[in-house]
């Protein structure tokens, strides 16, 4: 599948399909198509094989991560090429992976799946650990990519990969991991001593990331987004994002006005 990405800050993807090739995308994010892609909506990502209910079981599991009942088929109907295009839903960066090229599969936060080539399933993957699941920043669900074709995700702000060596451990925001690969392991830690949770702006746990693999991290979380947006149309509503004081982290620390 060839493709090229538009764009800074606002992005959108081009896909070329051939005769005949299919990309399936998330309802609603396509930005246009030539004549001869046909389009349709159908349960799921497409992948199962089953009846109505293993449709359906599917289907639920892309509203637990996030996404709708229904994903949308673009397929090449006429001759030659041609061209089918999907946007961001919000600023930051289209991720084009591989699975081939990352052992089938990869892990990625809930909401961040785009587009793909058709037979890309969009499954689930559960945090097994209770302390991740509820500080980790994307809960216990997050997204399973699994597959052999292009998948393009979607993450907040800019991206940056990091290939993690056997047994090298990055901290990162919990919010700002993007995605990675099943043999990366996550976990937690705390942040530090009392001052750092109370005022540190940070919540109390690091997200820990060990190697080997590789893992993409974002520098905008749409949550984070979300709060600052909230807090100009709000004040006050959005303050205290990491601290546990909240308001009163803010007046302490002369954050309020």
């Amino acid at each position: 599948m060839d493709f090229k990405i538009h764009g800074q800050e606002m992005q959108f993807v081009e896909v070329e399909l051939d005769p005949g090739e299919s990309a399936i995308a998330e309802a609603g994010a396509m930005v246009y198509k030539d004549a001869s892609v046909d389009m349709h909506t159908i349960f799921g990502d497409g992948t199962e094989s089953g009846g109505f209910l293993d449709k359906l079981i599917g289907a639920g599991k892309r509203v637990l991560t996030g996404e709708s009942l229904f994903t949308t088929v673009f397929t090449q109907s006429g001759r030659g090429k041609a061209r089918v295009a999907f946007a961001a839903p919000f600023p930051g960066t289209i991720l084009p992976l591989n699975l081939a090229d990352l052992g089938g599969g990869l892990i990625c936060q809930k909401d961040s799946f785009l587009a793909a080539a058709k037979g890309v399933s969009v499954g689930i993957h559960f945090q097994r650990r209770i302390l991740t699941g509820l500080f980790g920043g994307e809960g216990f669900i997050m997204q399973k990519l699994t597959g052999d074709g292009w998948v393009f995700a979607h993450v907040g702000g800019t991206v940056m990969e990091r290939q993690l060596a056997p047994g090298e451990v990055l901290h990162v925001d919990t919010g700002c991991v993007a995605a990675f690969t099943p043999d990366v392991d996550f976990d937690l830690v705390q942040v530090g001593g009392v001052k750092s949770v109370l005022f540190g702006g940070e919540g109390l746990f690091f997200a820990t990331l060990r190697g080997p693999g590789r893992v993409w991290i974002q520098s905008l979380p749409f949550s984070r987004l979300a709060g600052r947006m909230l807090s100009a149309a709000m004040p006050g509503a959005g303050k205290g994002e990491g601290s546990v004081l909240g308001p009163l982290g803010d007046i302490v620390m002369g954050g309020k006005r």
